[in-house]
């Protein structure tokens, strides 16, 4: 979680800083992320991605108040998402839009016109389905942009070990890069991470979390309509399929899961999971063929032994909980509850989270993480301060496959075999095209799916 405060300089005050950043970005050479800013005080975005996230996105980093920021260019490969983010946000921060129809690109390749319409320094917004994550980041790298990329940044071991050579690269671009795991910098839960860390409850002995609702996102996924290009399909619907986003497990439990790893402050080393699927229908009643399953056990264990549990559950009609529990030996704690907002983080003395076992509570209202997140990110571009959560990003998005695989596997899957394993999900990625097959086909009416005890090696057979 960064510590930096809000910025609050006024445009004259970074004016009339802008020489010194300036001459400073002289002395030592570099073509870092800070000259454009030094040059113009406006910063100004391209959005790749309009989907939900992607607005949402773009929508945070227009209320940041630090400074001149405009929306420019947008891509995407579905003109209706792009016309309707553009109405939306339009609708919303007018002033702060200037994207005229010769800067709104459409198809596979329109990432790279978007972000030919930036100068160095700026920021290119990256909130497509995860698979094309390190793809576009490489290309933002080469046009010296700053970066904020939505989670998760990897699906599968060979695009992580990929994903952190490219954040080494840009860091000695002094790029600045933003991951959008919002909650590493929730107020509440820092706070609560570093009481922890400071053993206010003692050892970690356990951590509990769970994200357990009915149908969410497009996870459940039914056959094309007649005449539906298959490509478009599994796009439109990436929660689905485990090429384009990991599927339920790395795009809603990644959260959960790196919450766990951070009050504990380590990474697992080993995982061993159980799921299954029962009765799934997609929105329309239709029988889901889609590659999740609908629950998820997973049990990480750390170094010293200590063990994270992540339950996770698409099923209508049955107990939902999402949240995050850690058990101490002198007392627990709720790291967050009711969803991403408002945390409610809290220490109790007790185990069992009763009113009068209530030792410390983080005061409401809490800031909004994903406001947050975007003022922690612009201040760092604005003030040329070190910036670059890809590593954490990465690894937390590779933990998370982690559990994903050992229970689509029905192995114990290691953090040594997992960062090592060879199955890249969708290796031909950057020649997708609309006119070709999709990484994964229909065979007899359905999708592969993990088979555990069977499929071992890999999480599905092509």
């Amino acid at each position: 979680m960064s510590d930096a405060p809000v910025l609050s300089t006024s445009r004259r005050d970074f004016l009339k800083d802008s020489g010194r950043i300036a001459g400073a970005a002289a002395l030592v050479g570099a073509a870092g992320s800070h000259l454009h800013a030094a040059e113009n005080n406006v910063i100004q975005i391209a959005l790749v991605g309009c989907g939900g996230r992607g607005t949402g996105a773009a929508s945070n980093a227009l209320s940041v108040n630090n400074g001149p920021i405009k929306l420019i260019a947008m891509a995407d490969v579905f003109a209706d998402k792009q016309s309707k983010a553009l109405a939306g946000l339009n609708g919303q921060f007018k002033d702060k839009i200037d994207v005229p129809e010769e800067r709104t690109f459409l198809g596979f390749d329109a990432y790279k016109k978007a972000m030919d319409c930036l100068n160095p320094g700026d920021i290119v917004v990256l909130t497509t389905p995860p698979a094309f994550r390190w793809l576009h980041f490489t290309y933002a790298i080469e046009r010296g942009l700053n970066v904020f990329m939505e989670k998760p940044v990897t699906i599968d071991a060979p695009t992580t070990q990929r994903m952190l050579g490219l954040a080494k690269k840009a860091e000695e671009k002094n790029l600045k890069v933003g991951v959008g795991l919002m909650c590493r910098h929730c107020k509440a839960r820092g706070e609560l991470a570093d009481r922890i860390h400071s053993g206010e409850i003692g050892d970690v002995l356990t951590l509990r979390a769970y994200r357990m609702a009915g149908p969410t996102g497009s996870a459940a996924v039914g056959p094309a309509p007649e005449g539906t290009n298959e490509l478009e399909w599994q796009i439109r619907n990436f929660h689905g399929f485990l090429w384009l986003s990991g599927g339920a497990v790395s795009d809603f439990l990644i959260h959960n899961i790196d919450e766990g790893c951070w009050a504990k402050g380590a990474w697992p080393v080993e995982a061993q999971a159980c799921g299954g699927r029962h009765y799934r229908f997609d929105k329309n009643g239709q029988p889901a063929i889609d590659q999740n399953f609908d629950s998820y056990s997973i049990e990480y264990t750390f170094a010293d032994g200590t063990r994270l549990f992540v339950d996770g559950r698409t099923i209508p009609g049955c107990h939902q909980d999402f949240a995050t529990y850690v058990h101490g030996s002198k007392g627990s704690a709720v790291f967050s509850s009711r969803g991403h907002l408002p945390a409610r983080s809290r220490i109790y003395k007790g185990q069992n989270f009763v009113k009068d076992d209530l030792l410390w509570a983080y005061p409401q209202p809490e800031p909004n993480p994903y406001q947050v997140e975007w003022d922690d990110f612009i201040h760092a571009i604005r003030e040329d301060l070190p910036y670059n959560e890809v590593e954490r990003g990465a690894m937390a998005s590779l933990v998370t496959s982690m559990g994903r695989m050992a229970a689509h596997t029905g192995r114990l899957i290691t953090m040594e075999e997992m960062m090592q394993h060879d199955h890249e999900f969708a290796p031909d990625l950057a020649n997708l095209s609309f006119e070709g097959p999709p990484p994964i086909q229909l065979k007899d009416g359905k999708y592969p799916v993990p088979m555990p005890g069977i499929t071992k090696k890999r999480e599905y057979e092509v």
